[in-house]
């Protein structure tokens, strides 16, 4: 089968999901997608960009609004997810798409996705990780929702290192989590999760303190005070 040039579909399925609502688009071809997903060597990530004013109202617990924005996000996402998948098959390609906000319980933990949003997305060239263990935009810091599609059409993916995590030594997501779930160290590409972040203490916390607001499924606090969410740039 005779595929696109990998420029043209990228420039094309670009133009596609900006008009529908992506705010940036990246390809990287990571490699342990095989052992997950086998033919589908290429990634695609892709970013929505959450909103500043909900996010600013956040303080010392998250919002009501925050958790439906929250949710509704991450619906925005899983349709373009979708929207891209179609695209790719309609150019003769296969694809998985792994969901916005999924959690797979495997063996009584489930605190992991099928594969990291992240580890995709900083390997697009898109932004790194930050100590409180969220993705960091390049412009819009941790204020951002992520999903990723996996398929074997040839794109034109990153080739540069990885960005490296602007965090410096700053404290101040450490400071403010209610649950002590940051370690406060740096990250580096390769560095397990759990040397920055616990989630099952961040998951307890959530789920014994904000049970009222979304069955104690979000927080947002440490996004809410990274300086790197504030006055982006466009």
């Amino acid at each position: 089968m005779t595929f696109p040039a990998p420029s043209d579909l990228a420039a094309a399925l670009r133009e596609l999901l900006q008009w529908h609502g992506a705010d940036d688009v990246g390809f990287s071809a990571p490699e342990d997608a095989a052992a997950q997903f086998p033919g589908l060597p290429y990634a695609i990530s892709l970013v929505v960009r959450l909103s500043d004013a909900v996010i600013d109202e956040i303080d010392t617990a998250p919002t009501h609004t925050y958790f439906h924005h929250y949710r509704t996000v991450n619906t925005q996402l899983d349709r373009l997810a979708l929207l891209t998948g179609r695209f790719l098959q309609q150019h003769g390609g296969r694809y998985i798409a792994v969901g916005a906000s999924q959690s797979i319980n495997a063996d009584g933990w489930h605190y992991r996705g099928r594969y990291s949003h992240k580890k995709a997305a900083v390997l697009a060239g898109l932004g790194s990780v930050g100590k409180s263990s969220l993705f960091l935009h390049r412009v819009w810091g941790p204020r951002v929702r992520l999903v990723t599609i996996f398929t074997d059409l040839p794109l034109p993916v990153y080739e540069g290192a990885p960005l490296a995590c602007p965090c410096g030594s700053c404290t101040l997501c450490r400071t403010a989590c209610p649950a002590g779930a940051i370690t406060g160290e740096l990250w580096e590409p390769g560095k397990p999760r759990s040397e920055l972040f616990l989630p099952e203490n961040c998951s307890l916390y959530m789920k014994k303190q904000f049970q009222h607001i979304g069955r104690g499924a979000v927080c947002g606090i440490c996004m809410k005070v990274c300086p790197k969410g504030q006055n982006p740039k466009g």
